[in-house]
């Protein structure tokens, strides 16, 4: 992994990008949203384009599989693959006309959720022939009214594998064990990642099936957390910048019909504590920064002491700047937007976040002198509710 320059103390600077030092890693952190991922894919295609390199791309559900088509494969095709995944998820439902009536747009995308909903999408899940009421307890068709076995065929064609597991950038994801409820990250730097992985981390229930590792069965990691900025976080090993792109804002308006309701009620559930880990993240920072204060002020002979010396290791940390990037949804998206899979509306969540990318580096005066400062903040560079990329 690539180290701080000596000239600036904290940053190094890469080809292309000379708008935004980069510090000593860049994690890419992908929440789960279904068919929301194609603004990650946006995200990512603009991030490749402004020249900044992912060393660690951390994800849950659909984040894990945008993270997987990243980190296994090559710089040149990253985006490619990524595009033929999209487009093949996206092939049963073509690019329908645009009408501006938000009411008729609505109709036309809740049309098309019930599509999925009724013919599944190709090369990801398809609908079980019998319903699992009516499966043998106990088997896999019992527990789930989707069969996800062709996600694995689609990522062993469009992942290598031997490169995710042995090239230069960290891959994590997330996934709860069914039995025990707990949850845990599937990480390349401790343990061998296979399709598995990334289909457990996606294996959300009742839709999807379980998962088996190990002896193990595991559901979608988005049912504990549905952003892996913690695992990151805690594993830092020096000045960080993360760019994490969530699939559902935290805050919104307060709803107004029933299908606001469903919207509104998937916003709250799989926003999942983002503020919450960065508000905690500056907290703990701002604490740190008092005890290394008081520190400097203790008198040389008590600076051995051990109890003082134990403090100090405390409060050490290295730099963090979080960047957040969070999918703002048109006024015509309710509830049924994280299964939406039409080629239509894959293309403009794409934009959306090749947009957002564009917007934030416009901005990226004050993360830079951030970052070359070697100071701790979180920015949300996303645009305003209802405008998607602008």
């Amino acid at each position: 992994m690539a180290r701080s320059d000596p000239a600036s103390g904290h940053a190094r600077r890469k080809a292309g990008n000379a708008a935004l030092p980069l510090p000593d890693q860049v994690a890419l952190v992908l929440q789960g949203g279904g068919a929301l991922g194609s603004y990650q894919a946006g995200v990512f295609e603009a991030l490749a384009d402004t020249g900044i390199e992912i060393d660690w791309v951390a994800g849950i559900s659909i984040g894990a599989v945008n993270a997987a088509l990243i980190a296994g494969n090559p710089p040149e095709r990253r985006v490619e693959c990524m595009r033929a995944f999209w487009d093949r998820v996206t092939s049963a439902l073509p690019s329908f006309p645009v009408w501006h009536d938000d009411q008729l747009r609505e109709f036309l995308h809740e049309w098309s959720a019930g599509f999925v909903a009724g013919f599944g999408v190709p090369g990801f899940f398809s609908p079980r022939p019998i319903p699992p009421m009516l499966a043998i307890p106990g088997t896999v068709q019992a527990l789930s009214f989707y069969d996800s076995a062709a996600l694995a065929g689609t990522l062993d064609a469009l992942v290598d594998w031997d490169l995710l597991n042995d090239g230069p950038m960290r891959f994590s994801v997330g996934a709860v064990n069914v039995e025990s409820g707990n949850f845990r990250y599937f990480d390349n730097r401790l343990e061998r990642i296979d399709a598995r992985h990334i289909m457990a981390s996606g294996a959300l229930p009742p839709g999807l099936p379980p998962i088996e590792i190990d002896g193990c069965l595991w559901w979608d990691g988005g049912l504990v957390s549905n952003t892996p900025l913690s695992h990151v976080l805690d594993n830092q090993s020096g000045d960080l910048l993360v760019f994490q792109v969530d699939l559902f804002p935290a805050a919104h308006d307060r709803p107004r019909t029933i299908m606001d309701v469903m919207a509104r009620e998937k916003e709250i559930r799989f926003s999942s504590r983002t503020r919450q880990v960065s508000d905690q993240l500056l907290k703990l920072r701002k604490e740190r920064e008092a005890i290394r204060r008081a520190l400097a002020k203790v008198p040389p002979e008590l600076a051995d002491d051990p109890d003082f010396r134990a403090l100090a290791d405390l409060a050490h940390e290295s730099a963090v700047n979080l960047v957040h990037l969070i999918y703002r949804a048109n006024a015509w998206e309710g509830g049924s937007r994280d299964y939406e899979f039409s080629a239509r509306t894959m293309a403009e969540h794409w934009l959306a976040g090749h947009q957002a990318v564009s917007g934030a580096i416009s901005k990226a005066g004050l993360l830079a002198t951030n970052i070359i400062d070697g100071r701790t903040a979180a920015f949300d560079l996303s645009p305003p509710a209802g405008k998607p990329g602008a």
